[in-house]
């Protein structure tokens, strides 16, 4: 009775039911692995409440999909291109936010095939692997501390071509203009540099030297934005 509970209305006799134990066993099994891997990935890094508890619950997501298409080459080509209209309107992750979500979707896949066993091993060796590498600091750049991206408002009367090159290239190692843009109804020029300092310590001093320059107008330093170019 149970079993025929679960039974498609569409289905017959050459269909190949999943027993109602083996699907719960799939699902409770991919939702320990999610779990796994939202908590191999809050280790050491800045995460969001929806993000972890999305991770967490993927897994299964994906393996009830792959384990109601069964198969059958039909439903398969209809889950594709269901996924396929699906557009993501929130900003781009980092590269290790998407490699999470696709090692979640992968170990999701391999428990809705049945490979249990299997999807337990990838999730504890990719998410130890990712961890490991994370805890070594790996692909982590020498100099990743002294790329900084620089705004300095400027007069409009001040000619911006060259004013600064004296002390940029006195204290940093490598400095492009990469933005030249208009504010306050056009009265003032705000000025966007990609820099490479020399040295951490002399950044104040570099600002000071700037603001004389610049009439003591608004100098903004930051940490260079990479997101972008992870991938």
């Amino acid at each position: 009775m149970l079993n025929q509970m679960f039974r498609g209305i569409f289905d017959t006799d050459m269909t190949n039911v999943i027993a109602v134990q083996d699907f719960l066993l799939c699902v409770g099994c991919s939702l320990v692995i999610g779990l796994i891997l939202a908590v191999a990935y809050m280790c050491g890094t800045r995460y969001t409440k929806s993000f972890v508890a999305t991770l967490a619950i993927l897994p299964a997501v994906v393996c009830v999909v792959i384990m109601m298409v069964n198969g059958n080459v039909g439903t398969g080509v209809a889950v594709a291109g269901a996924f396929s209209l699906v557009r993501f309107r929130s900003a781009a992750g980092s590269a290790k936010e998407i490699g999470a979500i696709f090692l979640a979707m992968g170990t999701g896949l391999v428990a809705g095939m049945g490979y249990l066993g299997y999807a337990f091993l990838v999730a504890v060796l990719l998410g130890g692997v990712s961890l490991l590498y994370h805890r070594l600091d790996f692909g982590a750049g020498k100099k990743q501390d002294r790329y900084k991206t620089m705004h300095i408002t400027i007069p409009e009367d001040l000619d911006y071509s060259g004013v600064f090159d004296k002390i940029l290239q006195k204290y940093t190692t490598e400095c492009e203009l990469v933005q030249v843009k208009t504010t306050n109804m056009g009265s003032l020029f705000r000025l966007t540099y990609n820099l490479t300092l020399r040295s951490r310590d002399q950044e104040k001093e570099m600002i000071d030297k700037l603001r004389c320059r610049n009439g003591n107008l608004e100098i903004t330093v930051s940490k260079q934005e990479t997101i972008i170019g992870e991938l």
